[in-house]
């Protein structure tokens, strides 16, 4: 299992443990076997977040419990959530539920599937309900030219999934309870992933790190315009600096030095953007510029 980078760009390996879990500190390159995640994601919840949820849930039922340690493991917040005091005063579900409703941001963003998980987690807690089994196609030898998906999706998620691929360049076929794993693998592979055709976190952070790179240059708060090779072709992932203030109406010296220090702002804007997206951009010019592209993930 390799490092990735979380959809708000924190390095990431395994179950999703990233350096605050306090038992791994992930970074560009490394890789674990699924027996060391196992292991590592059992010490971490051993250690650090299970006691945290003992002493902010004192006599909580087997369900509460393991609800709450999922989402103190993902948040880091089970000693600040509003929910918690909550669930200790004995609120009504539902003010419960859309407590940990409230926790479904990243990078100031709502994710979808932040949204998913404090669902999950509001069923196991209130009403002991687990998520249902994964919504996989049937990998019978008819059928392996298909993904395997190894968490848990609903069908629309799905479809998401195969439109998010389809608008980076990687076609999901025509199949719609299913994606190809062939692009999925292409995929991986432009990304500097896993290639084993398996739809998980990492393929999954990585998309949603692409589609918001994307979106963020439609919307003129992207990095820079770079070409790349791959499938996923050339995009712009720069901010127009447009939009500036009016300063027609200032002296000569206020308009020079104000211009100037919009232009400097502008400049630090588009690196620290192009900064941000640097995996991204990698992606790109990996074909072209395979050294330059390995250095950009290198941190």
């Amino acid at each position: 299992m390799k490092a990735y980078r979380d959809p708000v760009g924190v390095w990431t390996i395994g179950s999703g443990l990233t350096a605050a879990s306090g038992v791994i500190k992930p970074k560009a390159g490394m890789t674990i076997s699924r027996d060391q995640a196992r292991d590592l994601l059992a010490s971490a919840l051993r250690r650090n977040y299970e006691p945290a949820v003992e002493k902010a849930m004192p006599a909580a039922r087997q369900n509460e419990f393991d609800g709450a340690v999922s989402f103190h493991f993902n948040t880091g917040a089970i000693g600040r959530a509003s929910w918690v005091k909550a669930w200790k005063n004995g609120a009504k579900a539902a003010v419960i539920r859309a407590g940990l409703g409230q926790w479904k941001k990243g990078g100031g963003k709502v994710l979808p599937g932040l949204v998913r998980r404090r669902d999950e987690e509001a069923d196991i807690i209130l009403i002991d309900r687990w998520p249902s089994d994964l919504n996989a196609p049937d990998m019978t030898a008819a059928s392996r030219r298909y993904a395997i998906l190894v968490v848990s999706l609903s069908v629309e998620e799905i479809a998401a999934i195969r439109e998010g691929l389809r608008t980076v360049g990687f076609d999901p076929g025509n199949e719609a309870a299913g994606i190809l794993r062939a692009p999925v693998e292409a995929f991986q592979k432009t990304y500097g992933l896993t290639v084993d055709g398996k739809i998980g976190r990492a393929t999954l952070s990585t998309l949603q790190r692409e589609l918001d790179a994307r979106s963020a240059a439609k919307k003129g708060t992207g990095g820079v315009v770079v070409g790349g090779g791959g499938a996923a072709g050339t995009e712009a992932i720069a901010p127009d600096p447009t939009g500036a203030p009016d300063i027609s109406g200032l002296p000569a010296d206020a308009v020079f030095w104000t211009g100037t220090g919009i232009a400097v702002l502008a400049a630090l804007y588009l690196a620290w953007r192009a900064w941000h997206y640097r995996d991204m951009i990698a992606a790109r010019i990996q074909t072209r510029t395979p050294r330059l592209a390995a250095w950009l993930r290198s941190f």
